[in-house]
């Protein structure tokens, strides 16, 4: 009999209390599995519940739905191998750290069956990523499932979980879904192979402080229930083209001519032969044909509100190959997958473009289920798959269709009204308009190196405006960053005494000139090599410090990449002064891969670096965000605690070596240089 999946991970069996001989009588045996079978039965929706929050999220929710209830299933086994289940201590009512997790924990299905029922299934769904083998999977033929939609505050809880480790997603489940105090969760993560329980759980606990709304209606949302889901039939045009493959002998052609109609009556849904319907992807086919003003209507601007365009939405057979391509890897055609996109089809696609842009090879662009997939079929065939979940009316306003060494052709939503292209490099030259019928535009090119600075690779940039018709309607800019979706500019201007203030469009005098220093020279984190899967790039002047001797005024700034996964990276950089230069490059002090400094989530951040005046005086410059009370120093230069009334300090020093800062912040937490 095959080793089960969570093997690797349970601790070693110990041998059940029973008569001499270590095995319990067959009666007894069959009682115990009564018991853990009434226990799976009587809790199945809240530990299906459970397997669906700790699966790995994303969009392939069919994979996720069959997933959450073979785990379940397989749990039955596996706690009849494990043995009876260990007695542990009742913590009783008034023990739960909160009301909520009282009345949830009361709710749920007790005794030490279902306990045991339950540590199988936290295993079961904590061991897919190592798994030996993938999980036996049910099969269903022309259906995906679906779970239902909740509210906005779900989605951002779902989007929070998939981007969280998998004995996080474990410890908000038994926190919030399951009700249990901190030491029981703790306890059972253990048991379940967590190495460090404590941690997984403090992460557990920012994200449900962040989204409390939604932990409230934890039990009741839609979104997170497995055994609440809706079906839709698979792609039909891709059935009809697998029906002629198979059809090899009379028989068959007339069984496969006899199931093309079948399949489409019973869809209720058939394609018409008209191009405005769109294409059909793998999963579902394409929902009502988007209305060509469908954007002027809703309140949500997306890529979902994106009609049809290009002369070739009415070819059915190069839609099909493109709809083949996204539905599974193919030899002859070459995938990419940009940093975090799932590879898995969507339940349902809709028809974005479809046309030759550049007058040879054709070029279809699909989206479904929060990413976009460009399907090019050319001298060779490729498909290229981004994520562009949670989109707004600037992070859905472009995509690009081709780029060639001629320049990137970008096809712009349809509430963009004027476009133009501008060089970030030259905050005071004046942007250059596009022309975009029919919402694509020509190749745009990228600006050519300064022969000073010949090592910093210029990047196209559009300067979009909204139609009118939108209530927020305003210009922004957007970076082609090398990926199928280019990468939102913000700009946060420096303190003014004022609570923390938020990113502003990097449309003005200010912004530009912010842009100008920081668009080069930042490995990582500047739109000259931030890479494909960035969201946005925002450049946050977090304080302002004048340099000794008189010699002016410099700009501290913290520049961060955003991704589409919810990850992102950030570099502090000094901005100095330079009369001889309109825009010397930044002197870069510290940077992090892999950090959620300088968003919204973490606004204290703390930067310093070496400088030498004029008079061959060397001074370590230190500064910090508003928060910022005080600075100690160890190192090539030693500190006490010393107040910054200004958020910044200048401190005479030898000019080299390596300084370890720590500063206080007005909360009572300290804080240390980014790395």
């Amino acid at each position: 009999m095959p080793q089960p999946p969570w093997a690797a991970a349970r601790p070693p069996r110990r041998t059940p209390a029973g008569p001499p001989g270590g095995r319990l009588p067959g009666a007894a045996r069959r009682a115990r599995f009564r018991e853990y079978e009434a226990a799976l039965v009587g809790g199945y929706r809240e530990l299906a519940r459970l397997a669906y929050l700790v699966l790995p999220g994303g969009t392939d929710r069919h994979h996720r739905i069959l997933a959450a209830h073979t785990v379940v299933q397989q749990a039955l086994r596996s706690a009849r191998r494990a043995g009876p289940p260990t007695a542990r201590p009742t913590v009783p009512p008034a023990a739960q750290s909160t009301a909520q997790s009282t009345a949830r924990s009361t709710a749920q299905p007790q005794g030490r069956a279902y306990e045991a029922v339950r540590l199988q299934v936290l295993r079961g769904a904590l061991a897919g990523p190592a798994r030996r083998r993938p999980l036996p999977l049910p099969r269903l033929w022309g259906l995906r499932l679906f779970t239902a939609a909740g509210s906005p505050e779900d989605l951002a809880l779902d989007q929070a979980l998939t981007r969280a480790a998998p004995h996080t997603r474990a410890g908000y489940a038994l926190r919030v879904l399951e009700g249990l105090t901190t030491e029981r969760a703790t306890d059972l993560l253990a048991r379940a192979g967590v190495p460090d329980p404590g941690r997984a759980l403090a992460e557990a606990e920012r994200i449900h402080a962040e989204h409390r709304a939604a932990g409230r209606d934890l039990e009741r949302s839609p979104e997170f229930d497995p055994c609440a889901v809706r079906a839709q039939p698979t792609d039909l045009l891709r059935r009809r083209s697998r029906g002629r493959l198979l059809a090899g002998a009379a028989a068959l052609l007339l069984a496969a001519g006899a199931g093309v109609p079948l399949a489409l009556a019973s869809s209720g849904a058939p394609v018409p032969a008209g191009a405005s319907a769109g294409p059909v992807g793998r999963g579902t086919p394409a929902p009502s044909p988007v209305a060509t003003d469908a954007w002027r209507q809703t309140a949500r601007l997306d890529f979902g509100v994106w009609p049809a365009r290009g002369d070739l939405t009415a070819d059915r057979a190069l839609l099909e190959r493109a709809v083949d391509a996204w539905a599974g890897p193919a030899p002859q055609v070459r995938r990419t997958l940009e940093p975090g996109t799932p590879a898995g089809p969507p339940g349902s696609t809709q028809l974005l473009y479809a046309g030759r842009p550049e007058g040879a090879a054709a070029v279809v662009v699909l989206y479904g289920e929060g990413r976009l997939a460009r399907y090019t079929e050319g001298l060779e065939r490729e498909l290229v798959l981004a994520r562009a979940d949670d989109a707004d009316v600037t992070t859905a306003a472009a995509l690009a269709l081709t780029r060639t060494p001629a320049g990137t052709r970008f096809l712009l939503a349809p509430w963009v009204d004027e476009a133009a292209t501008r060089d970030l490099r030259a905050p005071d030259a004046a942007a250059r308009p596009v022309p975009h019928p029919d919402g694509v535009t020509p190749a745009v090119t990228a600006p050519a190196a300064p022969a000073a600075d010949g090592s910093c690779t210029g990047r196209p940039v559009l300067q979009l405006r909204s139609a009118p018709v939108v209530a927020e309607q305003h210009a922004f800019l957007l970076a082609d960053v090398g990926g199928l979706l280019p990468a939102h500019l913000t700009y946060t201007p420096p303190p003014d005494g004022t609570p923390a203030r938020p990113p502003r469009e990097a449309t003005g005098p200010e912004a530009l000139a912010a842009w100008a220093r920081t668009s080069c020279g930042l490995p990582g984190v500047g739109p000259a090599d931030a890479g494909p899967g960035t969201r946005a790039l925002n450049t946050w002047a977090f304080a302002t410090q004048p340099l000794p001797d008189g010699e002016g005024a410099a700009t501290w700034v913290c520049v961060r990449r955003d991704r589409w996964d919810g990850g992102g990276s950030a570099a502090t950089a000094l901005l100095l002064p330079d009369p001889r230069r309109a825009a010397p490059p930044p002197l870069r002090t510290a940077g992090a891969p892999e950090t959620r400094a300088c968003s919204r989530f973490d606004q204290n951040v703390l930067a310093a670096t070496w400088w030498r005046g004029r008079s061959g005086r060397s001074y370590l410059l230190v500064a910090g965000s508003r928060r910022l009370v005080s600075v100690s120093a160890t190192g090539a230069l030693t500190l006490p605690e010393t107040r910054a009334p200004a958020r910044t300090l200048a401190v005479p020093g030898a000019g080299s070596g390596e300084v370890r800062l720590s500063g206080l912040l007005d909360t009572g937490a300290r804080i240390g240089t980014l790395g």
